[in-house]
């Protein structure tokens, strides 16, 4: 009985985790970021050891390369001058040490292709997670985009129906609005048919003549003889004219 209450708890727990990365994906996603960080960080310390490893060997195949040449050119030098068991003796270390280098030489060459395989895998595990953490945050906000599309298709569908309920109000609206404008431009008709014109002309004749006299007399007082009609092409008075 206490198991299966357990497995209940658990069972609860895992739900309400669930539901939490449900909601928040971000959060997770640098969570897993983080723990790649960390491995990689891991990784290069292992890469790095046997880095080192291959930086030791080679080291110790340049010394007994130096070496090699020593002992030969020791060994021929005494066999030269004589000296057969001291040449003998040289030539003993070199086999020997040409044995370990040859032996060296070839775990420098595995250590070497290990350390690039070891490279080349977690150059590759990294770019394949990066690729994956990639795709997460586009689908991510992809997700998110899609979430707030549907959420303003909803409204703009809400609006619309609210609208279409509030069509008759507007129609009646829209009524009003003409019935306004048509009494308007009626008011407007009336007031410009019951205007009388013919005073009006009355006035302009009675102005235009009070002008012609105004400017006759002025002429009489200026000695200017005037055109029987105006807009004459007539040219000016002469002084013989003014005089009379």
């Amino acid at each position: 009985m206490f198991k299966r209450i357990g497995n209940l708890i658990r069972g609860f727990f895992g739900l309400f985790i669930s539901g939490l990365e449900k909601q928040n994906p971000e959060a997770l996603l640098e969570v897993e970021k983080e723990n790649l960080r960390k491995q990689i960080s891991e990784y290069n310390k292992g890469l790095a050891a046997h880095a080192g490893l291959c930086e030791r060997l080679m080291s110790q195949v340049k010394r007994e390369e130096k070496e090699v040449q020593e002992l030969t050119a020791k060994a021929r030098a005494h066999l030269k001058a004589g000296n057969r068991k001291l040449a003998g003796e040289y030539a003993l270390r070199l086999q020997k040490v040409k044995e370990e280098h040859a032996a060296n030489v070839e775990q420098l060459e595995d250590a070497e292709k290990t350390y690039e395989e070891l490279k080349r895998a977690r150059d590759v595990s990294i770019k394949q997670a990066k690729e994956k953490i990639e795709s997460l945050k586009r689908g991510i906000d992809e997700t998110r985009i899609a979430k707030a599309t549907a959420e303003m298709n909803e409204m703009a569908a809400g609006m619309i129906n609210e609208i279409g309920g509030a069509g008759d109000t507007l129609n009646r609206l829209e009524e009003m609005v003409r019935e306004e404008k048509d009494k308007a431009k009626g008011r407007a008709r009336v007031a410009k048919d019951s205007i009388d014109t013919t005073d009006l002309t009355m006035m302009e004749a009675e102005r235009s003549a009070l002008e012609e006299l105004a400017l006759a007399e002025f002429a009489a007082e200026s000695g200017i003889v005037m055109d029987s009609e105006p807009g004459s092409s007539e040219g000016p008075a002469t002084e013989d004219e003014k005089t009379m």
